[in-house]
């Protein structure tokens, strides 16, 4: 018999930030999706202690977004080769480096994403891949998916309730 997941336990969202696990792990992802591989080059670039950066690099390689691999063997010395799964996450770096840029950076932008070939800024836009429209709080909202538990439901009954009763703005 399989556990009953709580709303919680089976929320996308939830299970991608328990992959990712916390802040260090979002940078030094980031990091790796800009080039980096190598233990000495993340401690380099983050400034992390040793013990926390093996703890995040081995927790992110069981959750199968980093492989490991040998390239010396004397000294014996890994490096951390992002997985597809890995490669996947970009999406979500852009997105924080454009939210960081946008609300965040008074002082004006240190960190820009650029073509890798023209060098023009590129500006993240989150579009729904069959319309093409903007996927954003105002016209997207959550409902169950086909593997949804009653707590599920239950959670998502809440939701359709309050947008039920918001006021419609005109337009």
């Amino acid at each position: 018999m399989q556990p009953r997941l709580s709303p919680l336990a089976e929320c996308p969202c939830a299970r991608a930030v328990e992959a990712v696990g916390e802040w260090w792990s979002i940078l030094i992802l980031r990091d790796a999706l800009q080039g980096f591989s190598r233990f000495d080059e993340f401690q380099r670039s983050l400034g992390i202690a040793p013990n926390m950066l093996a703890r995040r690099l081995k927790h992110l390689t069981e959750a199968g977004l980093f492989e490991r691999r040998i390239y010396s063997e004397r000294p014996k010395r890994h490096e951390y080769v992002l997985t597809e799964l890995g490669r996947d996450f970009f999406p979500v770096v852009a997105a924080l480096v454009a939210f960081g840029n946008r609300h965040l950076a008074p002082e004006g932008q240190a960190l820009v994403l650029a073509d890798r070939e023209s060098g023009r800024e590129v500006v993240p836009a989150y579009a729904d891949a069959e319309t093409r429209q903007p996927v954003n709080s105002d016209n997207v909202t959550v409902i169950a998916g086909p593997q949804a538990s009653p707590g599920m439901l239950q959670r998502l009954a809440i939701v359709a309730a309050r947008d039920a009763a918001a006021p419609v703005s005109p337009e």
